[in-house]
């Protein structure tokens, strides 16, 4: 065989080969920039659907002028709302079946979670009671998410710049859309599902990869333990969800993601304001910390209320204030104590 044939014969299979690995490779990434552009218009659709205001509602009143996402310090209020397609209920019969503030520091880009219990006893403005004193979880019947917004303020004493509120179809479809998350059930688990079927689902205790029904289930349980571990339950499940998100092979799964909460999600956040959480995850997951305000039973009146601590209600107070720059930093405590709590009554009236 001739050498110099036998040279450009191999030379022309490495160039050929070249050839074909830079067409893949920009194939890819005309592709990967043609998805990304799809999934931006995609998203900013979805965006423009989810977009409400809550009622004649502008900045919090605790604000001297209106935040901006990608300079400021600000904080998200989470509304679940116990209703769903199937529910079909009105607007003053729901009711918020979980509150989860997050406020979010811009300088290092930190997020700090706290839940709040849906029978807390609080201060509700828009309450009817000449007391104004009533479980939080009932304001949002009152006047939706404005007044639960108020409500939270009042609470927490920190403003609330934006709220997205999901129903449980919004839920369960964004967990399925993700091929599930992965969690520690605490605990063997027989509980209703999102249709109010009795003993629908069934968990065993152990890390395990849950479906949106399973996991909104694990989310809203009240008979295995008390409102504390229920807020603890529910945060663990949001950042189950977000490193979810955050993973590399959840990429495909985003158009899937934004389909999933279609109709089922209403938020006050344009989708200006939403490009500019990103920033918080540029370098993968955020450092995030949950918090938990201790309270007590009370079934003194003869209805069950969730009473808070006031000395740990004003420590959580101080550390969200502090969060938002809205005081001096003066706390290193990255959780609070915990104590044993009874277990909560059976309160039908308003599982």
């Amino acid at each position: 065989m001739n050498r110099k044939k036998y040279r450009k014969s191999k030379n022309e299979k490495k160039r050929t080969t070249i050839k074909v690995l830079i067409t893949l490779a920009l194939s890819v990434l005309i592709c990967g920039s043609a998805y990304g552009v799809y999934l931006v218009k995609k998203a900013e659709n979805a965006a423009g659907n989810a977009f409400e205001t809550a009622g004649d509602r502008g900045k919090s009143d605790l604000r001297d002028e209106q935040v901006e996402p990608l300079h400021d310090n600000v904080s998200v209020l989470f509304i679940g709302v116990d209703n769903s397609s199937k529910r079909e209920q009105s607007e003053s019969s729901t009711r918020s079946d979980a509150l989860v503030l997050a406020t979010l520091n811009n300088e290092d880009k930190s997020i700090k979670l706290v839940s709040i219990p849906r029978d807390t006893y609080t201060f509700i403005p828009d309450s009817p009671k000449i007391s104004k004193m009533d479980k939080i979880t009932h304001a949002y019947a009152y006047n939706g998410p404005s007044s639960t917004i108020e409500s939270v303020e009042e609470l927490l004493d920190v403003p609330v710049d934006y709220y997205v509120r999901m129903n449980f179809d919004a839920f369960i479809d964004v967990v399925d859309a993700l091929d599930g998350i992965t969690v520690d059930v605490p605990y063997d688990l027989k509980e209703q599902d999102e249709n109010d079927k009795k003993d629908a689902i069934v968990l065993e205790e152990g890390f395990q990869t849950l479906n949106g029904s399973e996991a909104l289930a694990l989310a809203r349980t009240r008979h295995y333990d008390n409102d504390i571990e229920r807020g603890k339950r529910q945060q663990m499940i949001i950042e189950s969800i977000m490193n979810r998100v955050l993973s590399a092979s959840s990429l495909t799964k985003y158009g899937d993601v934004i389909d999933a909460i279609g109709d089922n999600m209403k938020t006050d956040m344009t989708f200006k304001d939403m490009q500019s959480f990103f920033e918080y995850a540029k370098d993968g997951k955020p450092n995030v910390e949950t918090l938990t305000v201790q309270g007590y039973d009370d079934m003194s009146t003869g209805t069950y209320y969730w009473q808070l601590d006031e000395e740990s209600l004003l420590e959580v107070q101080d550390i969200l204030q502090s969060h938002l720059g809205l005081k001096p930093d003066t706390s290193n405590l990255s959780d609070n104590s915990q104590t044993k709590f009874a277990e909560n009554p059976e309160d039908d009236e308003d599982y």
